[in-house]
């Protein structure tokens, strides 16, 4: 399967004996979600399950992040007037379609965490299947410091991974994690040294990629399940809560405090 023109939106794809080795490829932006990117990968999650040249897929980041997650310059932009403000159905459809694209995809997906990975590139990277990161790499969910809910899919995979109670301790701060830490409390499966990672993720690819196929598919898709119970009771609420909370003052000072480059100060300080 031809997937060329992914490339443009900034996903490229190569696939070589079974395995299909996923970057997301824009680097100048630390592989935020935008300029088609989001759409891209929607579209590979989608693809990919029809392709009978891949068994696994091994999803990693180019430069010196994974993903920083949405796009926080064109947020300041939006909420700067510079740009028309997004429709609440953008919002709805877009990030919970791209989460129930991986819900959906049965083929496995192993992340290689190379660098930072915030936001919406933490959901991503959490809602593969098998999770590595490297020792100087870190995660996690800053939506609340930019003053809006979790929506994304976070609130989704964090319960599942490390359990209510720590997933708000997170959820809450927007504190990034290390490696070990990360691995420590089950978020990631392993944290390995950056200079490894990409050798470890792609031999355990290929594990996989020897295995059975079908067994190995319906087994993923079965213990799916769970996720996507959690994603048909909070996706929706966690979405438009989000847009919600985009429209306040609180979002409103983060972007302004962005485009300044100072630390915001909420309604609530």
């Amino acid at each position: 399967m031809d997937y060329s023109e992914l490339a443009k939106g900034h996903l490229d794809v190569v696939v070589d004996n079974k395995i299909a080795t996923v970057t997301l490829n824009r680097p100048e932006r630390l592989n935020a979600f935008g300029d088609g990117l989001h759409e891209a990968l929607e579209e590979f999650l989608h693809r990919v399950n029809y392709d009978a040249e891949v068994n696994v897929a091994v999803l990693t980041g180019a430069g010196r992040a994974f993903s920083a997650g949405g796009d926080v310059k064109a947020m300041a932009d939006r909420a700067g007037g510079d740009t028309a403000p997004r429709h609440p159905m953008e919002l709805l459809r877009g990030p919970k379609t791209l989460i129930q694209r991986f819900a959906n995809c049965e083929v496995p997906l192993v992340a290689a965490v190379n660098g930072v990975a915030v936001g919406l590139g933490a959901t991503v990277a959490l809602m593969c299947d098998v999770i590595y990161m490297a020792d100087t790499a870190r995660i996690g969910d800053r939506h609340v410091n930019v003053g809006i809910t979790a929506g994304d899919g976070g609130a989704v995979i964090w319960p599942h991974l490390v359990g209510p109670h720590r997933a708000k301790e997170m959820l809450f701060t927007g504190r990034l994690l290390g490696g070990e830490e990360a691995a420590r409390i089950g978020l990631v499966n392993h944290c390995i040294p950056e200079a490894e990672l990409m050798a470890t993720a792609m031999a355990y690819a290929r594990e996989v990629a020897e295995g059975s196929p079908l067994a190995i598919r319906y087994t993923k898709i079965a213990v799916n399940k769970h996720i996507w119970h959690s994603i048909n009771q909070i996706m929706d609420f966690s979405l438009m809560s989000e847009y919600v909370c985009m429209n306040t003052a609180d979002h409103l000072e983060a972007t302004t405090a962005f485009r300044e480059k100072r630390q915001p100060k909420f309604e609530g300080r």
